[in-house]
């Protein structure tokens, strides 16, 4: 944010904003409905790992997570013995990881309760996407007109920004459910995509 000049960000999913530079506050996941989670997949036998803060690391018990997974989103810090239960060390869930297939996430019960997505077919993640919500707060922080607002987004975590009283604008690598609600399509985002739909609506 600083690097780009901006001042002002709406980040975490939606879950938090940081306005003049400074952070206000960033709300975790549902302690109750994450830890559920947790325990879901400890039963199951599916690798997980989870992000105590608002950081590049997530924990996890073993070597597991990453071997299924094989991600590198995040840094994963394996710590032997880990417990969610432990509230005092672990007081809130920032961000939950799940290895698991896609067939193996429909036996999940407890995902209902949470908010996810898959990027990858290896993992699953679950943080916050209520994008709106962020850009709400923003609204009422600087007493702003809601017919102001413009978004851009390519993909299933855009999904809640993208309403009827907003300018939406979806890149041409897009998802289709997101192309479906946007008020324009642009060229991908690689080709200049923000670049051609601030040309297009003459904002530039």
């Amino acid at each position: 944010m600083e690097d780009l000049g901006f001042r002002n960000m709406v980040h975490d999913g939606g879950n938090g904003i940081t306005i003049d530079g400074k952070m206000l506050g960033i709300e975790p996941l549902d302690y109750d409905k994450s830890l559920a989670f947790l325990d879901e997949c400890e039963e199951k036998g599916l690798p997980w790992a989870f992000s105590p803060d608002d950081s590049n690391e997530r924990l996890t018990r073993d070597d597991s997570f990453q071997g299924k997974s094989e991600d590198r989103y995040m840094k994963t810090v394996v710590v032997p013995g880990l417990d969610p239960h432990d509230k005092e060390k672990y007081p809130k869930f920032h961000k939950l990881f799940v290895a698991c297939t896609a067939d193996e996430e429909k036996n999940l019960t407890t995902l209902k309760d949470l908010p996810s997505i898959r990027y990858i077919p290896t993992y699953l993640f679950i943080e916050p996407m209520n994008k709106a919500k962020g850009i709400y707060r923003v609204l009422d922080y600087f007493g702003a007109d809601p017919c102001d607002v413009v978004v851009f987004g390519d993909n299933y975590n855009d999904l809640s920004m993208f309403m009827p009283e907003w300018t939406s604008v979806a890149m041409g690598n897009g998802v289709p459910e997101l192309k479906a609600r946007a008020s324009y399509v642009t060229s991908n985002a690689d080709a200049d995509g923000i670049y051609n739909a601030c040309r297009h609506f003459g904002w530039i």
